[in-house]
């Protein structure tokens, strides 16, 4: 609306927009700095800031975009636990027991040893794959350099996988890895929660096999095509949502019937 007031030389209207909007904008910065911060502070971790940093790329940055990598100063747990143990003296007393001395006396404790796994996952040795076979690493290979933005939610409403076939900057639904595990609407603005509630709703139910929606970003200069698909097994059991992002834009810029590469 300010953009248009401009455009068409009413000054006054466009005066008036920009103090509504730096009235607001001032006020979003108070409410950030006073409130929202300082809850943060008392209440985050030091883990929990780096997962912020590490996820920030993805969603972008307001004002100023960081020139270096945050690296805090961490303390070396292992090194702290070691020197913890050297001031007690642990005295076997059995395979299943252990005595602990302290200055204040000493106590034992009784349990029993986990056996170790001789399974180790071979990511690389091909196993039986739908019509072929696969190993983990080219299933991996393979989702990655689909052109298509993949999204897994399983059953249960959890978000379980996504496929990195683009550089977060160019993603067009962001995702992170901080949103594995989550429910789905937790990794969903609020604005648009109900309407994934109804998608998976009518997935789930049968009621629709798929849901298609498409739209034009002039922010991204892409024509958006995205796809939700009910996943079913062999015995028709829903087992999640598959969600698919294609930016088709370059399909309306074809100018010809025919075409090889080479």
């Amino acid at each position: 609306t300010a953009r248009k007031t401009l455009e068409s030389g009413d000054l006054v209207a466009t005066k008036a927009h920009f103090e509504a909007f730096a009235k607001e904008f001032e006020e979003m910065i108070f409410k950030e700095e006073a409130i929202l911060l300082m809850i943060l502070l008392e209440i985050f971790t030091q883990d929990d800031w780096l997962q912020v940093a590490a996820d920030s790329d993805a969603y972008g940055y307001a004002i100023i975009k960081p020139t270096a990598k945050w690296v805090p100063h961490r303390e070396t747990f292992g090194e702290i636990a070691e020197q913890a143990a050297d001031r007690v003296s642990p005295q076997p007393a059995g395979s299943n027991q252990q005595i602990i001395d302290t200055p204040e006396g000493h106590f034992t404790i009784t349990f029993t040893p986990k056996e170790k796994s001789e399974t180790v996952q071979d990511r690389t040795s091909p196993q039986t794959f739908g019509n072929g076979y696969l190993s983990v690493e080219q299933a991996n290979l393979i989702l990655n350099h689909l052109p298509l933005e993949l999204t897994f939610v399983n059953k249960d409403d959890i978000f379980q996988y996504y496929n990195d076939s683009h550089p977060v900057e160019d993603m067009i639904f962001k995702r992170t890895p901080s949103q594995i595990g989550r429910r789905v609407e937790l990794c969903h603005p609020p604005k648009i929660v109900d309407k994934v509630k109804k998608i998976f709703e009518l997935l789930r139910t049968g009621q629709k096999d798929e849901v298609t929606m498409w739209f034009k970003s002039e922010s991204m200069g892409k024509f958006v095509y995205v796809v939700y698909k009910a996943v079913r097994d062999d015995q028709g059991e829903f087992q999640g949502v598959l969600e698919y992002v294609q930016d088709i834009q370059p399909f309306f810029e074809i100018d010809s019937d025919f075409h090889r590469e080479i």
